[in-house]
């Protein structure tokens, strides 16, 4: 009997972290374009901010972007969880935390390199991190999705 409910607590905790763990492979483009996003989005602020004409259609535009790839990517996932919703297996929530770390140093960075060096390294230096970023944390989501996919059978 007690093993019938060990059973049925590991079916339960499986399914809970199935769509953590049960994704297709994210494509090679991914890190590159969202770092190419991301120093858009300084460009527009910075150079057309100033020109409604300019920075508001840019802006559509960027946000269009962001939101056809949210669609695209929860339609290719299917119960695509995102940071900070739900309560992954420990693993993963462990990548989670190091994502928003990294978010944080990337941000305080890319800030000081604006400050210092000018828009044009800001917006360089934010491609660069965002997609070693994105990167980096793509590869250790898929050892530790692998690690809960092992854990739990």
């Amino acid at each position: 009997m007690e093993s019938d409910a060990e059973e049925q607590l590991r079916i339960i905790e499986r399914a809970e972290a199935a769509p953590y763990v049960s994704y297709p492979k994210t494509p090679g483009w991914y890190a590159p374009v969202i770092g190419l996003w991301v120093a858009a989005l300084i460009g527009v602020f910075t150079w057309w901010r100033d020109s409604a004409a300019l920075f508001f259609p840019a802006l559509v535009v960027l946000i269009g972007l962001e939101i056809a790839f949210l669609v695209w990517m929860q339609r290719r996932h299917g119960a695509m969880p995102f940071p900070g919703r739900g309560k992954p297996p420990r693993e993963i929530g462990r990548i989670w935390k190091g994502y928003f770390a990294g978010v944080v140093v990337v941000v305080v960075v890319v800030a000081a390199i604006w400050w210092v060096a000018g828009v044009p390294a800001a917006a360089v230096s934010a491609f660069v991190l965002v997609t070693a970023g994105i990167w980096y944390y793509e590869r250790r989501y898929a050892v530790a999705a692998a690690k809960v996919r092992e854990r739990l059978g």
